[in-house]
């Protein structure tokens, strides 16, 4: 399976460009730059509960 978060490398202002993958598409939710970013895009996305999933290969690359 392949993981349903991307976090991107760092991009040239520091931030990392977060999307999901939903529908077979790839859906981006923006650029973080915290881990707290991180975890509001994906409640905004939808996951009930993101931090448990962040640690996560299945989840997240």
């Amino acid at each position: 399976m392949a993981a349903l978060i991307v976090v991107g490398e760092p991009a040239g202002a520091g931030g990392r460009r977060v999307s999901v993958m939903r529908r077979g598409r790839e859906e981006s939710l923006g650029t973080a730059f915290s881990d707290h970013d991180v975890i509001a895009f994906l409640q905004t996305a939808g996951l009930s509960d993101p931090e448990e999933v962040l640690d996560d290969p299945r989840w997240v690359q």
